[in-house]
């Protein structure tokens, strides 16, 4: 198997054995279902681009290089066509659905597989692998063997090409790479959460490829920012013909959260029938039953048969989802009773609908309270509920999917509620607002940055400013790390049931002393990176003499209490266990500033050890 990030920069070396580039970019003809190479392409002397054939000029390829049939001055060169793409350049970084995990990854790596001389792309690599491998694939190696010793072995992440399919051809644009067959075989839910994780440019692209229906459905399932942004996109002549398309009661929802000019507009150049059933439900009230119903129900007269009202379910068109009931009207459209479909396919066919009628329903007027009929709908299990006016005739119904609609975004609002009154209510005492309110909430939520404060005022005080100016400047990463470390932490309290509590505690001991080397290793190389950065280019200068001196004595202090920060994360999770067994209260904010004390007396104490030692 081969990998372009492995290929790209592989000298390019005609028959002769003479060095003539070093590969750019590698093209796939995009027709086919694991598509071939096509072209190769290369910057020559000067850094000039060239791309040849790969069939007709690609002698051997592999290990380090890539080998021509042919000299140099013997080469023709080739051209971009139509149906091709180039790798790196349109597939390389860019973001494409994955139509089976229903989410939006990055291409990290593209995966090749070798046949003969033919070369052919499997597929994309969107894991954490690809990453690493595009970074050195040392580091790629190094992983899987952390990952091995842990017994979670990092497995690749592969998007096979048969799955995607580039939706823009103008490859001067960023593209999307997209299944439209598969996309039209999800859910409108599942092709909504794809959707809303895409940049507004790639919704509409993708918006523009769902036939009328699917759009339909889709477009209800989005939450409004999306809904109004995608109606922004089209001409009016494009929304209004979708806006028909869908539910009165969803398509009601979107024109009235748009400007009054622009929603008549959309209504006006719709037809007559699909106007005025979406008229019927915008004078409602908002969050009322009114609001949130559908006039797509079945109603039949009292004297009706089943045969007649079988006959009519069926003239119904097929978006009529909705129907769970049939509901029998008298002459003025009051309601009297319904039938479940159950009760109507069961009975005979001249059977009276009204002998059939359930009498006693639950029924709601236009402007109860949505939540109020969504708890009536959960509280009788009921699959829809009429809507009556104050005459006692059918204006529509609520059905249980917009109750569970309304269910979750009122629950979401309580939620948005308690946490705004967590600023106000959080840590203070009886009535205290204002100042001492905001001062104990930033201290719960941004305890790092009140500690760092306090200790940089403190240094300052007491005159130590200069010669602790460079780890005051680093201490912010240490606090960070250790209410991380914390969180981390107190979540391995998670699911320890107290057996085998000294083989527990080993396990983390070692698990925490593998991420704190880790830690160590990367902040060394960072700092002789830094380090060597500074001395080779402010070389010569007072002041840069200073930096390199504190960037050297500032990086290693915060180095280590770092990693004496993570082993010592053990001791939280031990204590919390201890706690938790003797049912002792457990404080989240009291374990965070103490480790984050430690790290900063570590801190500050290294850079005193370091300075009398340099002395």
């Amino acid at each position: 198997m081969h990998y372009l990030s492995q290929m790209l920069g592989r000298p390019v070396i005609d028959s002769a054995g003479v060095e003539i580039g070093r590969i750019n970019d590698l093209a796939i003809q995009t027709g086919e279902v694991f598509p071939r190479i096509t072209s190769l392409a290369f910057k020559g002397p000067a850094k000039t681009p060239f791309m040849v054939s790969w069939r007709k000029y690609v002698a051997s390829f592999g290990g380090e290089s890539i080998t021509l049939n042919t000299e140099s001055h013997n080469i023709r060169f080739s051209y971009l066509q139509p149906d091709e793409i180039l790798l790196a350049r349109d597939l390389l970084n860019k973001q494409i659905v994955d139509t089976q995990g229903l989410k939006v990854v990055r291409v990290n790596d593209l995966k090749l597989s070798q046949n003969n001389q033919q070369l052919r792309l499997l597929g994309a690599e969107v894991g954490i692998r690809g990453i690493l491998r595009g970074l050195a694939p040392v580091f790629e190696r190094t992983a899987m063997a952390v990952a091995r010793l842990l017994r979670h072995p990092l497995e690749e992440s592969l998007i096979a090409w048969n799955y995607m399919e580039l939706v823009d051809r103008d490859l001067s644009a960023v593209k999307l790479s997209v299944t439209h067959r598969r996309l039209h075989d999800m859910h409108p839910a599942d092709v909504a959460d794809i959707l809303e994780q895409l940049n507004p440019q790639q919704r509409a692209k993708v918006f523009d490829h769902l036939d009328s229906q699917h759009a339909a459905e889709t477009m209800s399932e989005l939450g409004e920012e999306y809904q109004s942004d995608i109606i922004d996109d089209m001409t009016d002549t494009e929304a209004s013909e979708l806006l028909a398309s869908m539910d009165p009661d969803d398509a009601a929802d979107i024109l009235g959260d748009l400007p009054y000019g622009k929603a008549e507009k959309l209504l006006w150049l719709m037809g007559v029938q699909d106007q005025a059933r979406i008229r019927k439900l915008l004078g409602y009230r908002d969050k009322s039953a009114g609001g949130i119903m559908t006039t797509e129900y079945v109603s039949v007269p009292e004297d009706a048969t089943v045969a007649q009202t079988v006959e009519q379910l069926r003239s119904k068109s097929e978006e009529y989802d909705t129907v769970h009931y049939v509901y029998t009207v008298d002459a003025h459209g009051r309601l009297i009773g319904a039938v479940s479909l159950r009760s109507l396919v069961l009975a005979a066919p001249e059977t009276r609908i009204l002998e059939l009628a359930t009498r006693e329903m639950v029924t709601t007027s236009p402007d109860t309270d949505q939540e109020e009929v969504a708890e009536t709908i959960s509280k009788y299990d009921l699959l829809a509920i009429p809507v009556l006016d104050e005459d006692g005739k059918m204006l529509g119904i609520v059905t249980v999917d917009d109750a569970l609609d309304v269910m979750e975004e009122e629950h979401s609002e309580d939620l948005q509620i308690a946490g705004a009154s967590g600023l106000q209510a959080g840590g203070a005492s009886e009535g205290q607002t204002g100042l001492a309110s905001l001062l104990r909430w930033l201290l719960r939520r941004e305890m790092w940055f009140v500690v760092w404060a306090i200790v940089a005022l403190l240094v300052t005080l007491a005159g130590g400013f200069s010669s602790l100016l460079g780890t005051l400047a680093l201490m912010p990463f240490v606090l960070v790390l250790a209410d991380n470390a914390v969180a981390f932490s107190i979540n391995d309290l998670i699911g320890y049931d107290g057996t085998h509590a000294a083989r527990a505690t080993a396990r983390l001991l070692v698990r925490n002393s593998l991420v704190g080397v880790s830690v160590v290793a990367l902040g060394l190389v960072l700092t002789f990176a830094l380090g060597g950065a500074l001395d080779q280019s402010l070389v010569g200068e007072t002041s840069l003499d200073l930096a390199v001196r504190l960037l050297k004595n500032a990086c290693m202090p915060a180095i280590v209490a770092s990693f004496a920060i993570i082993v010592a994360c053990v001791l939280v999770t031990v204590v919390g266990r201890r706690r938790l067994e003797h049912d002792k209260e457990l404080s989240n904010t009291g374990m965070t500033l103490a480790v984050m004390l430690f790290g900063v007396a570590a801190q500050i104490g290294l850079t005193f050890v370091l300075a009398r030692l340099a002395a």
